[in-house]
């Protein structure tokens, strides 16, 4: 096997120096980096084992992205899709170390931290999931930044709100009409989900809180580069979608390619439409794991992994969840979704609990679809549960079922249930608060993955969403 154990060498400096853990003699060491959906399922499947296990995450939380959209639209607010990660690793063989992996050495079997650690592993568990794909044009990002984390979903939020504060302040009606546009990129599950909280927050729960302007005068644009909205989804759920997004009065772009991206507005399909704010959720690639790991990355940049998750080149080394190139039983590609996540970690926990027990046996994995859901708007969604295709209210009760079991912790469900029903009710939206991040934000992106950031701080254009449901991180 390569990269196996390392003994620490006391003669050596504290930057050379590979930390073995806390744990007793002779006990396995596994680091698991990343703490979503994946990464948690694994540590839960080695708690009370005889092993150091050791969670490396860069966020003290963990995250329910499949939520985000609905804190960069004010629907919930950031406390309520997020859980402390402490909270919920409980074994006293399990800890979690605040820190971002910025290397593997693989031959010496040890992890380089952020933080200038070097920790060594028996097992390495890489679930580090996704990041939205702008295509080679890095620049976007600050301009349009996508909903993949906390910090990307307040930013989102606060020039949402922020547009409609400045329109309200505008006396120019040419200038006006820009800050009353809001442009969403791509029209997968995130971006229609996205497209229709915009729509419901300007025509519904912003109705009666400005003076000077009539909120629900809005315009919504989704563009897509693809011939139709929800493309994985079945023809007649992608068609639902799009009447139910135009009778709200949202207009849809289809075949029209992003060209350009400003400050101003965009280009797309050969014409300019000026929005300051612009949203982006066109696609998804794996985070830096192939680099880390010296091999040449798969499609959209995911590592190709045995069935049994481990990397070819590696055997004590398994990689999970977005940043996985996997097939199911049927040879497609898994998707990127919250329940294969899980199950994939899951399966991964319970595979090395049975290893550093001495049982060898290997058992297939095997993926238990239970379908793929978006929802549209209020009491509008779509649903493919397996060939059973549901439309209108009844897959929106289904949708919001589903998001209440995954959704972690009692406290979360209990609060995102009353906030969804006093919405609904109501058509109000409560977290509508604009928060000054924009120094903060920049400066987050760029430690997390440097990239140009031309006018970043000045930016007022949010592109949105069109990946996947359930995306994991």
């Amino acid at each position: 096997m390569k990269g196996g154990p390392l003994q620490t060498n006391s003669g050596s400096s504290n930057a050379d120096a590979v930390s073995t853990g806390a744990g007793k003699p002779g006990e396995s060491r596994v680091i698991v980096v990343g703490a979503g959906f994946a990464g948690l399922e694994v540590a839960k499947a080695l708690e009370g084992i005889s092993a150091r296990v050791t969670v490396l995450d860069r966020h003290n939380y963990t995250l329910f992205q499949p939520l985000l959209y609905q804190v960069a639209t004010a629907a919930l607010s950031p406390a309520d899709v997020a859980v402390p990660i402490r909270a919920l690793l409980h074994a006293p063989n399990v800890e979690m170390l605040l820190d971002e992996v910025v290397d593997v050495e693989v031959e010496r079997a040890c992890i380089r931290t952020g933080s200038g650690r070097q920790l060594a592993y028996d097992f390495l568990v890489l679930a580090t999931g996704s990041q939205f794909n702008y295509f080679g044009h890095e620049e976007w990002a600050e301009l349009a930044p996508a909903p993949k984390s906390l910090t990307d979903a307040v930013e989102i939020r606060r020039r949402l709100l922020l547009a409609f504060e400045r329109a309200e302040m505008c006396d120019d009606d040419k200038e006006r009409q820009p800050l009353m546009t809001f442009v969403v990129v791509g029209a997968g599950a995130t971006g229609v989900e996205l497209a229709g909280a915009i729509a419901e927050l300007a025509k519904a729960a912003l109705r009666r809180d400005f003076r000077r302007i009539d909120p629900a005068a809005a315009r919504i644009v989704l563009v897509e580069a693809g011939p139709r909205v929800l493309g994985s989804f079945s023809e007649k759920l992608g068609d639902y979608a799009q009447k139910t997004l135009t009778r709200m009065g949202v207009q849809i772009l289809l075949n029209t390619k992003v060209d350009h991206i400003d400050k101003g507005g965009i280009i797309a399909g050969g014409r300019r439409i000026e929005a300051r704010t612009v949203v982006w959720g066109a696609g998804v690639r794996a985070r830096q794991i192939a680099a880390w790991l010296r091999l040449k990355p798969g499609s959209h940049g995911a590592v190709k992994v045995n069935d049994d998750f481990s990397v070819a080149e590696y055997p004590n080394v398994f990689v999970i969840g977005d940043a996985a190139e996997a097939t199911g039983s049927d040879g497609k590609p898994l998707p990127g979704l919250a329940a294969v996540a899980k199950q994939e970690g899951r399966y991964v926990g319970q595979l090395l609990s049975r290893r550093i027990s001495g049982d060898q046996t290997t058992s297939p994995f095997r993926y238990r679809d239970y379908g793929t859901m978006a929802t549209i708007g209020r009491s509008a969604a779509v649903a493919d549960l397996r060939g059973l295709r549901l439309t209108g209210s009844v897959a929106w009760l289904l949708w919001g079922l589903v998001h209440l079991y995954f959704l972690i912790g009692f406290r979360n469900r209990l609060v995102v249930l009353v906030n969804w029903f006093w919405a609904w009710l109501t058509y109000a939206h409560g977290a509508r608060m604009i928060t000054d991040q924009p120094a903060r934000y920049a400066m987050a992106r760029r430690t997390s993955e440097p990239r140009p950031t031309p006018g970043a701080n000045e930016a007022e254009v949010v592109v949105s969403s069109g990946g996947v449901d359930f995306q994991t991180d």
